[in-house]
């Protein structure tokens, strides 16, 4: 094997891809900023027993772990980014009232998670602290879709689901995990005839609203019929409650609701949502309400974020145009060189062709030129 071959599900990103990348980031972040977001850092490595506290053996699995040469102790490269910005808030911050914080840089994965998916993904996301009311819930929504559309995704389309209703539904009664865990496949396949067969000893009401769940799903009339179906539970009825507000605050947008969607449902603790569009095998976005982030670093406080890949977001966006540039000379001369520092000073690309070279940059558009004319270098169109 060739020394420079790259691991599995690892890649080189290319001039044109890391350009697009890099301009998707700072559009990203800046639209993250006019909401009143704050950027934060965390460090790609940290201790493991810090990195890896309460994420669940989920995020365990799919982390880089090695030894610190300096102390012996056992770090890890992290897998996402959501604990070490909860973290922040809770210990470095120690804020009383709200915090918004986002954050970007790259994330790694010991297996990918699709056929085709990086193992490095560059993730990118928001999280908003301290505000339990639904305004927070919309907020965090509507700076997901505000941040698509920033990157121009076309046709973007919006899934609803709530955490809250499985666990209410099953909140009365005690299951082992082996069995929780059937269920919740069950639930999350559609299977209607294993889930009979594995809630058939299980009260009524808790039967019939989990073979409910299954069929609720599709556009907005899912509510209404969900309020027929299920059993009228405080939680089931806050939840149902959270997504119409959600949904009302959100016109013009296509939106659907699937409500035995349960991804993510150790983590949330509320609504949680995915965007998906054309040309994207999987979901570009994904976030929700987790109130329970904060709790192993000893303030639990409500939270809700979503996070997103550059990489995969770059995939379903048209390629965009190159940045215009000027072509000059290159002389040892003093007012070439000068104007050279005064055009790039204003913000212009300025590529110098060495002697004996032509240029093979193929990531700017060279528009322009530097000419001499009467002792004097100006930029004139290039024909």
């Amino acid at each position: 094997m060739s020394a420079w071959v790259l691991p599995d599900h690892i890649a080189d990103v290319l001039p044109s891809e890391a350009r697009h990348i890099e301009e998707l980031r700072r559009d990203l972040l800046d639209t993250a900023r006019s909401y009143g977001y704050e950027l934060v850092m965390p460090p790609l490595l940290e201790h493991l027993e810090s990195l890896l506290t309460g994420a669940g053996s989920a995020l365990d699995l799919q982390t880089f772990k090695l030894v610190d040469q300096l102390s012996g102790r056992m770090m890890g490269l992290r897998a996402d980014s959501t604990p070490q910005v909860a973290r922040i808030d809770a210990h470095l911050l120690n804020r009383a009232g709200v915090t918004r914080l986002c954050y970007c840089g790259p994330v790694l994965h010991t297996r990918a998670s699709a056929p085709h998916a990086t193992r490095e993904p560059l993730q990118l996301g928001a999280e908003i602290y301290g505000h339990a009311g639904l305004e927070a819930d919309n907020e965090i929504l509507t700076l997901a879709f505000d941040c698509l559309q920033a990157a121009k995704v076309q046709a973007p389309s919006i899934d609803l689901a709530d955490a809250r209703l499985v666990k209410a539904l099953l909140s009365e009664v005690s299951l082992s995990p082996a069995r929780l865990a059937e269920v919740h496949a069950a639930l999350a396949a559609k299977d209607s005839a294993e889930l009979a067969v594995l809630t058939r000893d299980l009260p009524q009401v808790v039967h019939q609203g989990l073979l409910a769940l299954v069929q609720l799903y599709g556009d907005a009339s899912v509510l209404a019929e969900a309020e027929k179906a299920l059993p009228a539970l405080p939680a089931v009825r806050e939840a149902l409650q959270s997504l119409r507000y959600l949904a009302q605050h959100l016109p013009g947008v296509k939106l659907s609701f699937d409500l035995a969607d349960l991804r993510g449902y150790a983590y949330y603790t509320g609504v949680r949502f995915a965007i998906y569009a054309p040309g994207a095998s999987d979901a570009l976005v994904r976030g929700g309400r987790y109130d329970e982030v904060g709790a192993v670093f000893g303030r639990n406080r409500p939270a809700a974020g979503f996070s997103l890949d550059l990489k995969a977001l770059v995939a379903v966006v048209a390629p965009r145009a190159l940045q215009a540039a000027i072509r000059a000379p290159w002389r040892d001369d003093t007012g070439l060189n000068a104007t050279i520092a005064a055009l790039r000073a204003r913000g212009e690309i300025v590529e110098c062709v060495l002697p004996g070279h032509e240029s093979e940059v193929d990531e700017f558009h060279c528009d322009r030129e530097l000419i001499e004319a009467a002792g004097q270098w100006v930029v004139q169109a290039m024909h």
